[in-house]
Protein backbone atom coordinates (compact mmCIF):
# COMPACT_ATOMS: atom_id res chain seq x y z
CA UNK A 1 0.00 0.00 0.00
CA UNK A 2 1.29 3.47 -0.90
CA UNK A 3 2.04 5.40 2.26
CA UNK A 4 1.92 9.18 2.48
CA UNK A 5 3.83 10.92 5.23
CA UNK A 6 1.65 13.37 7.17
CA UNK A 7 2.57 16.71 8.67
CA UNK A 8 2.23 15.41 12.23
CA UNK A 9 4.82 12.72 11.57
CA UNK A 10 7.14 15.26 10.05
CA UNK A 11 6.86 17.53 13.09
CA UNK A 12 7.94 14.62 15.27
CA UNK A 13 10.71 13.32 13.05
CA UNK A 14 12.13 16.52 11.56
CA UNK A 15 15.84 15.92 11.26
CA UNK A 16 17.30 19.33 10.76
CA UNK A 17 16.88 20.11 7.06
CA UNK A 18 18.92 23.22 6.42
CA UNK A 19 17.37 26.55 5.44
CA UNK A 20 13.72 27.54 5.08
CA UNK A 21 11.22 25.42 3.12
CA UNK A 22 11.38 26.15 -0.58
CA UNK A 23 8.15 26.32 -2.56
CA UNK A 24 9.54 26.92 -6.03
CA UNK A 25 11.83 24.97 -8.32
CA UNK A 26 11.67 21.72 -10.26
CA UNK A 27 10.60 19.49 -7.37
CA UNK A 28 6.89 18.72 -7.32
CA UNK A 29 6.48 15.43 -5.43
CA UNK A 30 9.11 12.90 -4.39
CA UNK A 31 8.97 9.10 -4.13
CA UNK A 32 11.19 6.55 -2.39
CA UNK A 33 11.48 2.82 -3.10
CA UNK A 34 13.27 0.58 -0.59
CA UNK A 35 14.02 -3.11 -1.16
CA UNK A 36 13.30 -4.17 2.43
CA UNK A 37 12.06 -1.81 5.15
CA UNK A 38 12.58 1.70 6.48
CA UNK A 39 12.67 0.25 10.02
CA UNK A 40 16.00 -1.59 9.87
CA UNK A 41 17.79 1.19 11.80
CA UNK A 42 20.55 1.22 9.18
CA UNK A 43 20.30 1.59 5.38
CA UNK A 44 16.53 1.75 4.96
CA UNK A 45 16.11 4.09 7.90
CA UNK A 46 18.79 6.42 6.53
CA UNK A 47 16.94 6.65 3.22
CA UNK A 48 13.70 7.44 5.03
CA UNK A 49 15.40 10.19 7.00
CA UNK A 50 16.61 11.65 3.74
CA UNK A 51 13.05 11.68 2.44
CA UNK A 52 11.91 13.51 5.56
CA UNK A 53 14.62 16.11 5.05
CA UNK A 54 13.49 16.66 1.49
CA UNK A 55 9.88 17.13 2.55
CA UNK A 56 10.86 19.60 5.23
CA UNK A 57 13.21 21.67 3.10
CA UNK A 58 11.22 21.78 -0.13
CA UNK A 59 7.69 21.67 1.30
CA UNK A 60 6.99 18.78 -1.06
CA UNK A 61 4.58 15.86 -0.83
CA UNK A 62 6.59 12.66 -0.40
CA UNK A 63 5.71 8.98 -0.68
CA UNK A 64 7.48 5.70 -0.02
CA UNK A 65 7.00 2.01 -0.70
CA UNK A 66 8.75 -0.86 1.06
CA UNK A 67 9.57 -4.35 -0.18
CA UNK A 68 10.28 -3.17 -3.72
CA UNK A 69 12.54 -6.08 -4.62
CA UNK A 70 11.44 -7.16 -8.10
CA UNK A 71 11.05 -5.65 -11.55
CA UNK A 72 7.26 -6.05 -11.53
CA UNK A 73 6.84 -4.42 -8.13
CA UNK A 74 9.05 -1.50 -9.14
CA UNK A 75 7.12 -0.99 -12.38
CA UNK A 76 3.82 -0.89 -10.47
CA UNK A 77 5.20 1.50 -7.89
CA UNK A 78 6.61 3.90 -10.49
CA UNK A 79 3.23 4.00 -12.22
CA UNK A 80 1.56 4.76 -8.88
CA UNK A 81 4.04 7.53 -8.22
CA UNK A 82 3.53 8.95 -11.70
CA UNK A 83 -0.25 8.97 -11.17
CA UNK A 84 0.34 10.95 -7.96
CA UNK A 85 2.40 13.57 -9.82
CA UNK A 86 5.80 12.49 -8.51
CA UNK A 87 8.65 13.83 -10.63
CA UNK A 88 11.67 12.70 -8.57
CA UNK A 89 12.10 9.07 -7.53
CA UNK A 90 14.84 7.59 -5.34
CA UNK A 91 15.53 3.87 -5.61
CA UNK A 92 17.36 3.00 -2.41
CA UNK A 93 19.95 0.54 -3.71
CA UNK A 94 22.11 -0.44 -6.67
CA UNK A 95 19.51 -2.87 -8.02
CA UNK A 96 17.28 0.04 -9.01
CA UNK A 97 19.75 1.36 -11.58
CA UNK A 98 18.91 -1.51 -13.93
CA UNK A 99 15.16 -1.05 -13.46
CA UNK A 100 15.37 2.72 -13.90
CA UNK A 101 17.48 2.51 -17.05
CA UNK A 102 14.54 0.73 -18.68
CA UNK A 103 11.62 2.51 -17.03
CA UNK A 104 12.97 6.03 -17.46
CA UNK A 105 12.37 5.92 -21.22
CA UNK A 106 8.62 5.66 -20.55
CA UNK A 107 8.61 8.47 -17.98
CA UNK A 108 10.62 11.36 -19.49
CA UNK A 109 9.18 13.87 -16.98
CA UNK A 110 10.46 11.91 -13.96
CA UNK A 111 14.09 11.91 -12.81
CA UNK A 112 15.23 8.59 -11.37
CA UNK A 113 18.00 8.34 -8.75
CA UNK A 114 19.63 5.07 -7.65
CA UNK A 115 22.68 4.19 -5.52
CA UNK A 116 25.98 2.57 -6.44
CA UNK A 117 24.76 1.52 -9.88
CA UNK A 118 25.26 2.49 -13.51
CA UNK A 119 22.82 5.16 -14.74
CA UNK A 120 22.64 5.33 -18.52
CA UNK A 121 19.85 7.69 -19.56
CA UNK A 122 19.41 11.47 -19.50
CA UNK A 123 16.83 11.31 -16.70
CA UNK A 124 18.72 8.80 -14.53
CA UNK A 125 21.44 9.43 -11.94
CA UNK A 126 23.40 7.04 -9.76
CA UNK A 127 24.78 8.37 -6.47
CA UNK A 128 27.92 6.51 -5.46
CA UNK A 129 29.68 6.62 -2.11
CA UNK A 130 33.42 6.58 -2.74
CA UNK A 131 33.89 4.47 0.38
CA UNK A 132 37.50 3.31 0.08
CA UNK A 133 38.87 6.02 2.39
CA UNK A 134 36.33 5.45 5.16
CA UNK A 135 37.26 1.76 5.11
CA UNK A 136 40.96 2.66 5.18
CA UNK A 137 40.60 4.77 8.32
CA UNK A 138 38.34 2.16 9.91
CA UNK A 139 41.02 -0.45 9.24
CA UNK A 140 43.63 1.73 10.92
CA UNK A 141 41.45 2.00 14.02
CA UNK A 142 40.95 -1.77 14.11
CA UNK A 143 44.67 -2.43 13.68
CA UNK A 144 45.49 0.00 16.48
CA UNK A 145 43.08 -1.70 18.89
CA UNK A 146 43.63 -5.40 18.17
CA UNK A 147 45.58 -7.45 20.69
CA UNK A 148 45.50 -10.73 18.76
CA UNK A 149 46.64 -9.01 15.53
CA UNK A 150 43.71 -10.73 13.82
CA UNK A 151 40.81 -8.84 12.26
CA UNK A 152 37.61 -10.23 10.75
CA UNK A 153 35.53 -8.67 7.98
CA UNK A 154 32.03 -9.93 7.22
CA UNK A 155 31.23 -8.17 3.96
CA UNK A 156 28.20 -8.38 1.70
CA UNK A 157 29.95 -8.36 -1.70
CA UNK A 158 33.46 -8.46 -3.13
CA UNK A 159 33.01 -5.17 -4.99
CA UNK A 160 32.65 -3.06 -1.83
CA UNK A 161 35.50 -0.49 -1.89
CA UNK A 162 35.31 -0.04 1.88
CA UNK A 163 36.34 -3.66 2.36
CA UNK A 164 39.50 -3.24 0.30
CA UNK A 165 40.12 0.05 2.09
CA UNK A 166 39.75 -1.59 5.50
CA UNK A 167 42.30 -4.25 4.57
CA UNK A 168 44.77 -1.71 3.18
CA UNK A 169 44.39 0.60 6.16
CA UNK A 170 45.00 -2.20 8.64
CA UNK A 171 48.05 -3.48 6.77
CA UNK A 172 49.43 0.04 6.43
CA UNK A 173 49.17 0.55 10.17
CA UNK A 174 50.78 -2.82 10.97
CA UNK A 175 51.91 -5.19 8.22
CA UNK A 176 51.86 -8.07 10.70
CA UNK A 177 48.08 -7.84 10.99
CA UNK A 178 46.05 -10.79 9.62
CA UNK A 179 42.77 -9.70 8.01
CA UNK A 180 40.28 -12.47 7.28
CA UNK A 181 37.44 -11.55 4.90
CA UNK A 182 34.15 -13.42 4.42
CA UNK A 183 31.46 -12.57 1.86
CA UNK A 184 27.78 -13.12 2.66
CA UNK A 185 26.58 -12.48 -0.89
CA UNK A 186 23.61 -10.47 0.38
CA UNK A 187 23.02 -7.31 2.38
CA UNK A 188 20.45 -8.88 4.69
CA UNK A 189 21.27 -12.57 5.25
CA UNK A 190 21.49 -12.60 9.06
CA UNK A 191 21.79 -16.35 9.33
CA UNK A 192 24.75 -16.68 6.99
CA UNK A 193 26.48 -13.66 8.52
CA UNK A 194 26.17 -15.13 11.99
CA UNK A 195 27.60 -18.44 10.82
CA UNK A 196 30.60 -16.59 9.41
CA UNK A 197 30.97 -14.66 12.63
CA UNK A 198 31.46 -17.89 14.58
CA UNK A 199 34.28 -18.79 12.19
CA UNK A 200 35.82 -15.39 12.77
CA UNK A 201 35.69 -15.99 16.53
CA UNK A 202 37.25 -19.42 16.12
CA UNK A 203 40.16 -17.91 14.19
CA UNK A 204 40.95 -15.51 17.01
CA UNK A 205 39.89 -12.14 15.59
CA UNK A 206 39.17 -9.58 18.28
CA UNK A 207 38.00 -6.69 16.06
CA UNK A 208 35.25 -7.33 13.49
CA UNK A 209 33.97 -5.15 10.64
CA UNK A 210 30.41 -6.20 9.69
CA UNK A 211 30.16 -4.43 6.33
CA UNK A 212 26.56 -5.27 5.53
CA UNK A 213 23.75 -2.98 6.59
CA UNK A 214 21.08 -5.65 7.05
CA UNK A 215 22.98 -7.90 9.44
CA UNK A 216 25.50 -5.72 11.24
CA UNK A 217 23.29 -5.03 14.26
CA UNK A 218 22.89 -8.72 15.24
CA UNK A 219 26.61 -9.19 14.58
CA UNK A 220 27.44 -6.31 16.91
CA UNK A 221 25.17 -7.70 19.62
CA UNK A 222 26.88 -11.10 19.36
CA UNK A 223 30.36 -9.53 19.44
CA UNK A 224 29.31 -7.60 22.55
CA UNK A 225 28.54 -10.91 24.27
CA UNK A 226 32.11 -12.02 23.60
CA UNK A 227 33.60 -8.82 24.98
CA UNK A 228 35.30 -8.04 21.66
CA UNK A 229 35.27 -4.98 19.38
CA UNK A 230 33.65 -3.87 16.13
CA UNK A 231 33.91 -1.03 13.66
CA UNK A 232 30.33 -0.02 12.86
CA UNK A 233 28.95 0.37 9.36
CA UNK A 234 26.78 2.91 7.44
CA UNK A 235 25.38 4.68 10.52
CA UNK A 236 27.02 5.79 13.76
CA UNK A 237 26.45 2.68 15.84
CA UNK A 238 28.03 3.86 19.09
CA UNK A 239 24.59 3.70 20.71
CA UNK A 240 24.80 -0.11 20.44
CA UNK A 241 27.62 -0.10 22.97
CA UNK A 242 30.40 2.43 23.33
CA UNK A 243 32.67 -0.21 24.86
CA UNK A 244 32.16 -2.45 21.83
CA UNK A 245 31.91 -0.06 18.87
CA UNK A 246 35.35 1.51 18.42
CA UNK A 247 34.04 3.89 15.76
CA UNK A 248 31.85 3.59 12.66
CA UNK A 249 32.36 4.15 8.95
CA UNK A 250 29.38 6.42 8.36
CA UNK A 251 27.64 7.17 5.09
CA UNK A 252 25.34 10.15 5.60
CA UNK A 253 22.63 9.01 3.23
CA UNK A 254 20.16 11.62 4.43
CA UNK A 255 22.61 14.43 3.65
CA UNK A 256 23.24 13.02 0.17
CA UNK A 257 19.49 12.77 -0.49
CA UNK A 258 19.05 16.42 0.38
CA UNK A 259 22.06 17.43 -1.70
CA UNK A 260 20.77 15.55 -4.76
CA UNK A 261 17.26 16.97 -4.34
CA UNK A 262 18.67 20.49 -4.05
CA UNK A 263 20.63 20.08 -7.27
CA UNK A 264 17.54 18.70 -9.02
CA UNK A 265 15.38 21.54 -7.74
CA UNK A 266 17.87 24.02 -9.20
CA UNK A 267 18.04 22.10 -12.49
CA UNK A 268 21.70 21.25 -11.82
CA UNK A 269 21.53 17.51 -11.15
CA UNK A 270 23.68 15.71 -13.71
CA UNK A 271 22.74 12.41 -15.25
CA UNK A 272 25.08 9.44 -15.11
CA UNK A 273 27.21 8.27 -12.21
CA UNK A 274 28.20 10.78 -9.52
CA UNK A 275 30.73 10.08 -6.76
CA UNK A 276 30.88 11.52 -3.24
CA UNK A 277 33.47 11.20 -0.48
CA UNK A 278 34.56 12.77 2.80
CA UNK A 279 35.25 16.07 1.08
CA UNK A 280 31.55 16.35 0.24
CA UNK A 281 30.43 15.96 3.85
CA UNK A 282 28.58 12.71 3.23
CA UNK A 283 31.14 10.23 4.63
CA UNK A 284 32.87 10.33 8.02
CA UNK A 285 34.04 8.29 10.95
CA UNK A 286 31.54 8.12 13.78
CA UNK A 287 31.83 8.58 17.52
CA UNK A 288 34.95 7.02 19.04
CA UNK A 289 34.75 4.59 21.92
CA UNK A 290 36.41 5.79 25.14
CA UNK A 291 38.56 2.67 24.75
CA UNK A 292 40.36 4.37 21.87
CA UNK A 293 43.11 6.54 23.34
CA UNK A 294 42.96 10.28 22.78
CA UNK A 295 46.36 10.56 21.10
CA UNK A 296 45.39 8.04 18.42
CA UNK A 297 42.05 9.76 17.85
CA UNK A 298 43.93 12.99 17.21
CA UNK A 299 46.26 11.20 14.79
CA UNK A 300 43.33 9.82 12.80
CA UNK A 301 41.67 13.22 12.83
CA UNK A 302 44.78 14.80 11.33
CA UNK A 303 44.99 12.07 8.68
CA UNK A 304 41.35 12.69 7.72
CA UNK A 305 41.84 16.46 7.53
CA UNK A 306 44.85 15.95 5.28
CA UNK A 307 42.87 13.56 3.08
CA UNK A 308 40.08 16.10 2.70
CA UNK A 309 42.57 18.77 1.70
CA UNK A 310 44.87 16.77 -0.56
CA UNK A 311 43.00 13.60 -1.51
CA UNK A 312 45.95 11.56 -0.26
CA UNK A 313 45.71 8.73 2.24
CA UNK A 314 48.48 8.03 4.80
CA UNK A 315 50.05 5.36 2.54
CA UNK A 316 50.38 7.74 -0.42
Amino acid sequence: MLKRIGLILISLLLLGGCGQPLSSGKIEKVGLLVPETISDQVWGTEGYRGLLKIQSRFNADVFYKEGMNSKDLVEEAVQEFADKGVNLIFGHGNEYAVYFNTLSESYPDIHFISFNGDAKNDNTTSLNFDAYAMGFFGGMVAAHMTESKKLGVIAAFEWQPEVEGFYEGAIHYNNEIDVEIYYVGHWDDDEKAMQMLEKVFANGADVIYPAGDGYNIPVIERVKEEGLFVVGYVSDQSDLGESTVLTSTVQHVDVLYELAASKYNEDQLKSGNLYFDMQDGVISLGTFSPNVDESFRETIHQYIMNYKETGKLPNE
